[in-house]
């Protein structure tokens, strides 16, 4: 499974400290069929927990899922900010899903390439406390 973040979401994780250990998490959840919210047609709404703090008041995530192959978190909200998307943002994002869920491996590889996609370190997840996520200061 190979996880990615949009470069929109990238900056959001990066601003709010969401750690790359965070995302895998969400998705091995996934994987294990903990899912928040399935909207459809591959897209996720998922949970992720605050620093020190539990996921019910941390951040949502929304997410293009490919099971066993891909996901790709392409938009996250804090719940103290907002409640939700609006039913023109899930449409949108459904939209955007049946494109990315059709993308070759070229395809991909152009996203990442051209900075539109960043992946998810596959280091194994730290001890509690600890980023592996160089970009974010401890």
């Amino acid at each position: 499974m190979r996880i990615f973040k949009s470069k929109h979401f990238d900056k959001f994780a990066r601003k709010e400290r969401i750690s790359d250990d965070t995302l895998r998490n969400a998705i091995n959840d996934i994987e294990n069929g903990l899912i928040d919210a399935d909207l459809g047609s591959g897209v996720i709404k998922q949970r992720l927990p605050k620093q020190g703090r539990g996921k019910s008041k941390g951040y949502r995530s929304i997410i293009v899922y490919k099971f066993a192959e891909f996901s790709l978190f392409v938009y996250g909200f804090d719940k103290n900010d907002r409640a939700n998307i609006t039913a023109d943002e899930e449409e949108n994002f459904k939209a955007a899903a049946k494109t990315i869920l059709a993308f070759s491996p070229e395809q991909i590889q152009q996203a990442l390439d051209g900075k539109a996609f960043i992946e998810v370190s596959n280091e194994p997840i730290q001890q509690p406390g600890k980023c592996s996520d160089p970009r974010i200061d401890e």
